[in-house]
């Protein structure tokens, strides 16, 4: 498709412009939270993370009900929360996303913390239409923040997942359309170093994530086929960790196009330079530069 047209067409234009708005997307581990905090930190930018809203606003009731199912199977809490002695609800933050990545879980075996796949597959998309929900939000935060808080600059932090519900090929997708209306979108490019850095790290820690439905699909064919498992003896770290670097492949030529068609990009190394509002006003002033005029 032909590039969309962008909030802020060339580097003179985004320099002259009053009121910034911008939505990072990448990988979780390339620097979207941290430049997010930066600019909030120096007292003009809005900051609207994605996965906070997912975790308030949508999947809130889903999660402190989870957290009830489990509170009613201990008798003493039971007893507590039939008589409304005891209130249960998730305290997220931007700092602490747990509880989202703890409802969403890890499919297999129960005995080791496993959802069955059925379940699985329904949180799955609870939070595939609460990510929907909240990228379309989007415009609804930056007039909030400028109309009720009086900042004239926005940052959307993106989750990871964004590529996953959207066609960056189809030039009338609804959440694109709707994102680049509002926002100038910036891809955090990281190199091959970088997909191995967060190879390790997921190895070490391995957490939840979310997945196209056919991607998932497929992978979970493919695992139990080639451990011969049955589903509900799959370890769940295991096979998050199997699927993390097919997720990372998947994922990476998607995120490209959508920096091709609808935004632009940086990479790992000059979004981590980045030191304060200035310097990261700099940064898209020079891969615009970059996309205005192509080696």
């Amino acid at each position: 498709m032909t590039m969309r047209p962008l909030l802020y067409p060339d580097a003179p234009s985004w320099r002259a412009a009053p009121e910034k708005s911008v939505l990072l997307f990448a990988m979780s581990g390339l620097g979207k939270t941290h430049l997010s905090k930066m600019l909030r930190g120096s007292g003009t930018w809005f900051h609207y993370s994605i996965d906070y809203r997912i975790g308030t606003r949508y999947m809130g009731e889903l999660i402190a009900d989870d957290f009830k199912r489990a509170a009613m199977r201990v008798p003493f809490l039971r007893e507590l929360l039939l008589s409304d002695s005891i209130y249960i609800g998730s305290n997220i933050t931007f700092d602490n996303l747990t509880p989202v990545s703890t409802y969403l879980g890890k499919p297999g075996d129960p005995s080791r913390g496993g959802l069955p796949i059925a379940e699985y597959r329904k949180r799955q998309e609870e939070f595939r239409r609460s990510e929907v929900a909240s990228l379309l939000d989007t415009s609804h935060f930056i007039d909030r923040a400028r109309g009720i808080y009086g900042y004239p600059n926005f940052i959307c932090d993106s989750g990871g997942s964004i590529c996953e519900w959207v066609d960056p090929e189809d030039p009338a997708d609804p959440v694109l359309t709707a994102l680049s209306d509002c926002t100038l979108m910036i891809w955090i490019e990281g190199s091959e170093a970088h997909r191995q850095k967060l190879v390790r790290r997921f190895d070490r820690a391995p957490k939840p994530m979310s997945y196209q439905p056919e991607f998932l699909e497929a992978c979970w064919t493919d695992y139990l086929a080639e451990t011969g498992q049955p589903e509900d003896e799959v370890d769940p770290d295991a096979f998050v960790r199997w699927t993390y670097a097919k997720a990372l492949a998947h994922r990476q030529p998607r995120y490209a196009a959508i920096a091709r068609n609808w935004g632009i990009s940086v990479t790992a190394e000059e979004a981590a330079a980045v030191t304060d509002a200035a310097s990261f006003e700099d940064l898209v002033a020079r891969a615009l530069e970059r996309r205005s005029s192509p080696a």
